[in-house]
Parts: structure tokens; sequence; C-alpha cells
């Protein structure tokens, strides 16, 4: 038994819990008292003001329904997550609940044994108000369940500025990188780089670089999970992001995702790389831009070859090592209702899109003027988030990878763009040593 509380989280017995999404009422999860107090810790990334109010909303809400426990938010980051959880791990002292992670990592820490299945979360919450598929990602192997999505994320959007685009004589979005190296050299001048993308030592980069491989019709693994990125479309991918580095501001060198999205909304690039956040962003710190500002897919190699959105899956997960996973599993559930999910979504409008059909139909959640302002972009990144990948699930052929997040954590993938593209050593020789690197990794 858990020392959280009385007895065991347990879905037939707190029935009210069962799609909780459906329903506006607070009052559907039971109140109770617990035999002592507790005290959850909830770690995410995304932190900004907003996030953080809605956050409080949440909280509040729940501690009221739930005398003797307290919840404490903790803000991690996108870079410093990994060195932060395994400081946890080490110790035992874990956060209960984890949020917007992405799946990859989870999967990852699964397949440790270091996160609790998250099956009976799932159907408290309701699965069948998941779109088809939703979770997918979040199967292991043995069948149970990691986690779920607290939304989805379509990170690598292609943004443009309809203004610029004019004035330079750009007569479309860019669907090739051809087509987008020409947009980009068009619009650059006057203080204004046409892109920024990254190529620091980070996340972003490997992340963003793994999209270009899939756009250049390559892959990092065959689907049964076999070491693929010595290719001829890596190749491929590295000489389009060598031939894009003059378009990029000189700070590129050190770009990860603050700093490029910084970039677009501050007006200093004429596209940007990014999630849905841009649209809150430009709205209240560059409104000037704000009517022109859209999406699209990010550019491929050619139009025989099909976008690939990078989604990684922002997740909601438990730590197996949580002395209070009871109580941990009532609140991940809790943050699904309607009310503060709703709060939560709109505080980054278009950036965490909805895994709930409910959600997606709730006239609060459409009542939002960004979501109204710009209904078709955020339609086309719910559509491309729906159908998006990351190294944990490069494609439906594909196994699920539960090695995806050391890939992505070593550096390796982000070293191969530095050595190639910013020192200029011989792409041959790289890849054939990142490809050992990475099967050294699949095999630890």
């Amino acid at each position: 038994m858990s020392n959280s509380g009385n007895g065991k989280f347990d879905v037939t017995r707190r029935g009210a819990l069962k799609g909780l999404a459906a329903s506006t009422v607070l009052a559907t999860l039971p109140v109770r008292a617990w035999a002592q107090d507790v005290t959850l810790r909830w770690w995410s990334p995304q932190g900004s003001p907003d996030q953080v109010a809605a956050y409080k909303f949440q909280i509040e809400q729940f501690e009221a329904m739930h005398p003797g426990i307290k919840v404490v938010f903790e803000t991690t980051s996108d870079e410093g997550y990994a060195p932060q959880l395994a400081a946890a791990f080490s110790s035992g002292e874990v956060p209960d609940v984890v949020t917007h992670l992405p799946s990859f990592a989870v999967a990852s820490y699964y397949a440790n044994g270091l996160v609790e299945p998250f099956d009976d979360v799932i159907e408290a919450i309701g699965a069948d108000d998941y779109y088809a598929g939703a979770n997918d990602v979040f199967k292991a192997a043995d069948g149970k369940y990691i986690g779920t999505g607290i939304g989805n994320t379509a990170a690598n959007m292609l943004w443009l500025r309809k203004d610029l685009m004019e004035a330079a004589g750009v007569d479309k979005a860019p669907e090739t990188w051809d087509e987008l190296r020409a947009a980009c050299q068009a619009m650059q001048g006057g203080g204004v780089y046409g892109a920024p993308l990254p190529y620091g030592r980070n996340s972003m980069t490997s992340l963003i670089f793994i999209g270009v491989i899939h756009q250049a019709g390559g892959q990092v693994f065959t689907p049964d999970l076999e070491v693929d990125i010595d290719s001829d479309a890596t190749r491929a991918a590295l000489d389009f992001y060598a031939s894009m580095r003059e378009l990029c501001p000189p700070g590129a060198t050190n770009y990860s995702w603050g700093e490029s999205l910084t970039a677009f909304v501050s007006g200093a690039s004429a596209t940007g790389i990014y999630a849905g956040r841009v649209l809150a962003n430009v709205n209240a710190q560059n409104p000037g831009i704000a009517n022109s500002v859209t999406c699209v897919t990010y550019p491929r190699i050619s139009t025989d070859v099909a976008p690939w959105t990078f989604n990684d899956f922002p997740s909601v997960f438990i730590p197996a090592q949580s002395k209070h996973k009871d109580a941990a599993k009532m609140f991940a559930a809790f943050l699904f209702n309607p009310e503060g999910y709703i709060k939560q979504l709109h505080a980054a409008p278009g950036h965490v899109l909805p895994v709930l059909k409910s959600i997606s139909t709730n006239p609060m959640y459409l009542d939002n003027a960004i979501i109204k302002a710009y209904e078709s972009e955020v339609d086309l990144m719910a559509s491309a988030a729906a159908g998006g990948y990351n190294l944990g699930y490069e494609s439906a052929a594909h196994k699920s990878n539960d090695k995806g997040g050391e890939v992505v954590g070593s550096g390796v993938i982000a070293d191969l763009v530095q050595r190639v593209v910013l020192n200029g050593e011989n792409a041959d020789t790289v890849l054939g040593e990142t490809s050992k690197t990475i099967e050294a990794i699949m095999k630890g």
C-alpha cells in the first residue's frame, strides 16, 4: 500500500473520475481526507508566467477537493531536465508528477525501471475520449502504458512573415529546400536574417536535424531499429543545413529553443522554426507583425518526400520512486479536468494542442482570441502534430525506440551537425563515427 492515502488508486471505486474530461463540474472528483499530510512535487519545463498561473489554478482546485494534499510546482527546463532528473533518480528524491517531457524521454526512463505504469490513470481520464492512436507512442513493449500526452505539439513548423514575403516578391510559401533558400535570400537584409536555425550542441539542434533527415527522405533507424543514419539522405540534409548557415544570425552557432523563438518573434529573422507559442509571443511582444504571421509544414528536399512534423508528445508520467503514487495518480488525472486543462492550453494557445476530443470541441476552449484569429494555423498545427513523430517513434512502420531519449541526450546528432557544418570535417568519416556511437547506445 502506498503511504499517500488509505488505499490504492482504484478506478472502480473512484468511478467519478471516469470521463472527467467530458464534464465541466469540478466536483466529479470525490473529496476525501487523507490519512496524513501529503506533499506532491510537480515538475515541468513549461513555466511561462501564464502557464504557471494556470497551474496555480489547477493546484488550488485540487487541494480544495483533497484536504491533506499539497501540490508544489517546480520548473525545470528543456535543456536541463535530463541532469535534474538523473540526480533525482539517483538520490531517490523524485518529483511525484512530471509533465511536458517528450515521450521518448519517458520511454527511456521506463525501460530503466524508473516510471510507474499509467494504465489506470488513462482509464480514469477516459480512454475513449482520446483521439485514435493518441496513446500509441506511450505503449511499452510489455503492453503497459508509461504515461499519456498532456497535449500535442508541432515543434518544427515553418513560420513566415507575409509582409516580408510580399515586399521581397516571394509569392508563395516554400515547399522545398530550394524554395526556402531562395525566399530567405530574398527577405534577408536591413538587419533581418533569413532563418533562425539552431547549430548549438543542444536538444533543439538534434531534434530539428532529425526532422531534416526525414525531410530528405531518410531516417535515423530502420523500422526494426537498425542504425541507418549513414545514408545519402543524411548527406543531403547536412548539405542543406550548411547552405542555410549564412542565412542565420551569427549567434545561431549557440541557438537553442529560446534564442530561435526570440529571433523570429522580435523580427530579427524573416522565418522561424518552432511550435505554436510563436502566436502568443508575437501578439504580446511584437503586435505590429501579428497580422502578417502564418505557418506551414517545414519544407523538404522535394515535393516527392512527405512532410515530417516533429511532435515531442508532451507527456504526463509518474516516477516509480514516488512515495505518494495514489495521490499522484489522482492529481495526474485531475490535470485533464476541462476548466483547468483549458486554462493550461490557453496559457500558450496553439502551442500545446488538446489530446481529448471533448476539449477540442468545448466552447470554452474555442473561445480564445488567438485560436479564433489564427484558426487555419491552429488547425494545420493540430493536423500536423496528430500525424507527427519523434526519435522514439520515427514513423508508423517503426518499432517504439526506448533508446531514443538516450540518443538525443548524448548529443551525438548535434555533434554531427557541428563537426560537419561548422567545423568542416569530412561527412563520411563523421557519419561512420556517429553510427558507431549510436549503435553503442542501442546496445548499452
